[in-house]
């Protein structure tokens, strides 16, 4: 990385809390291979302190940053923009300066496309079930109707947050049904795709799944598992996923792909080292 001036200018991401964030790594990697004169800083923000935090931002000239847990939702009623994509979501990932404030979007819905559009262009015919309904689902039902997936079927354990996660879908999502969590077994023996939104199978609790071993069992070797988490890689959830046959996919991808996105929005840039980032954040996993 060059030498930090007084003409610097700064990115970030703000969340908390946000020790385990691995978009610094990535993103100053790709900062260095450009040459741009940036630096990308974690900044630790608790929930009271959000509208502070951004007033702070603003004053000293950072050009745009990150947001993550549990900031995504609230941190849209302080914005000055908010694209209609983000507004759709539900959440916002990615802020930027403009002459009025802060404009904000969600670049995790393209990232969460790119390894399945990476794989095949066509998915109308793709049933989907999905597991969970929080904050990182809203990007994943996004992103499956942008596809054109045919149904998704939302697995939740408390009935009134799916009844209100479909409820806020409104008309945007016909295909969309929550289902209860005694009912996976039946929904994965006609699921094409399988998503895991829950942090089950997350440090410190890796040996967890969504899935028990017999409901696993459900599963066709023709199913896609498609897991959230980055690491552990792979996760019990997608081990289970290849002892049935099925191609895995994990978060890793998500991460550098949401991020590209991000540094091309601050910094005007056409293209960025995605294979950088990706050989970076691999490489910190212990995966290259």
């Amino acid at each position: 990385m060059a030498a930090l001036t007084g003409r610097t200018r700064l990115l970030g991401i703000i969340g908390d809390p946000i020790e385990h964030s691995l978009s610094p790594l990535i993103q100053n990697a790709a900062i260095a291979e450009l040459g741009l004169d940036y630096c990308y800083v974690p900044f630790p923000v608790q929930g009271a302190d959000l509208a502070t935090a951004l007033a702070g931002l603003a004053a000293v000239g950072v050009q745009g940053f990150n947001v993550t847990i549990p900031h995504k939702q609230a941190v849209m009623p302080l914005l000055s923009e908010v694209s209609d994509l983000a507004q759709s979501v539900g959440s916002v990932n990615t802020v930027w300066r403009i002459a009025e404030g802060w404009a904000g979007t969600n670049t995790d819905v393209l990232g969460f496309l790119a390894p399945l559009q990476a794989l095949r262009s066509d998915w109308s015919g793709c049933r989907v079930v999905l597991l969970g309904c929080g904050g990182a689902a809203r990007a994943v039902v996004a992103g499956c109707l942008q596809l054109g997936c045919r149904a998704i079927a939302t697995v939740v354990r408390d009935s009134h947050k799916g009844s209100a996660f479909q409820k806020s879908w409104g008309d945007r999502a016909a295909a969309l049904s929550i289902h209860d969590w005694s009912e996976i077994p039946d929904l994965l023996a006609s699921a094409d795709l399988v998503v895991n939104t829950t942090p089950l199978g997350m440090d410190p609790h890796i040996e967890r799944s969504p899935l028990d071993d017999q409901a696993a069992q459900q599963l066709r070797s023709d199913t896609i598992a498609y897991d959230l988490i980055y690491t552990p890689s792979p996760t019990r959830f997608l081990q289970q996923a290849i002892a049935q046959g099925c191609q895995a996919i994990d978060g890793l991808e998500m991460l550098v792909q949401q991020g590209a996105a991000g540094l091309k929005i601050w910094t005007g840039a056409e293209s960025v080292p995605v294979d950088t980032m990706r050989s970076v954040l691999k490489a910190h996993l212990g995966l290259a």
